[in-house]
């Protein structure tokens, strides 16, 4: 068995990187919070309703290399896998998941590098999200580095259902495993719906101020 102190040496750049994300989250939370308080401060209401950030897990971001067939190494990681560090942003509309958006994306510091509306193109099987890959920089000790973050956008009622869809998809020997699929994009229908019809609702309420 190898000594402890010569297995903490390999890891030590895995750790180091993990840590590099944490602040790139920390900075992105920082920005989000900011257009936040000033949405409170201006309209007298916020944007958003929550901030969910994580980095992958060790054993996730392992698999996602072998699938992808990527070379196994913290430099492989960094340069192929756009995931690692993520931000789930709840909006109450659909209309503040695409202010906040651009808003964020129009900071100078900020460059976007992909987007996927999962909104405007949900996928077949109902899901919907506003996903934004940014590349932003962090300032260590060392000087700056540029690292990516996954920002997801969705209201309250996409993420229940993504989150319930989660849950199932996971399940093992689920009877009834395609019906309950349809049922699931039915569910997804009607959620879009009734958060077209929120945001209509709110559109007449703020009209009238």
């Amino acid at each position: 068995m190898e000594h402890p102190e010569i297995i903490l040496k390999r890891a030590q750049p895995f750790i180091e990187l993990m840590m590099e994300y944490q602040c790139a989250l920390m900075e992105v939370e920082t920005k989000l919070n900011v257009l936040n308080e000033e949405f409170a401060s201006k309209y007298k209401r916020n944007p958003f309703e929550s901030i969910k950030s994580r980095i992958k897990e060790p054993l996730s971001i392992i698999n996602k290399m072998k699938r992808k067939g990527f070379e196994m190494s913290v430099e492989s990681m960094e340069k192929n896998l756009f995931d690692i560090a993520g931000i789930r942003v709840i909006c109450s509309f659909c209309d503040d998941i695409y202010t906040i958006a651009e808003l964020l994306t129009r900071q100078d510091d900020i460059i976007l590098v992909e987007t996927k509306d999962y909104i405007k193109n949900p996928k077949a099987n109902g899901y919907r999200s506003l996903h934004l890959i940014l590349d932003i920089p962090i300032f260590l000790s060392t000087g700056k580095k540029h690292m990516k973050v996954e920002v997801q956008f969705r209201t309250i009622a996409m993420d229940f259902w993504a989150s319930l869809e989660h849950k199932l998809k996971y399940k093992k020997d689920i009877e009834h495993s395609e019906e309950i699929a349809e049922e699931l994009k039915d569910c997804a229908d009607v959620i879009a719906t009734m958060d077209c019809k929120m945001q209509e609702i709110r559109n007449k309420i703020e009209g009238n101020l």
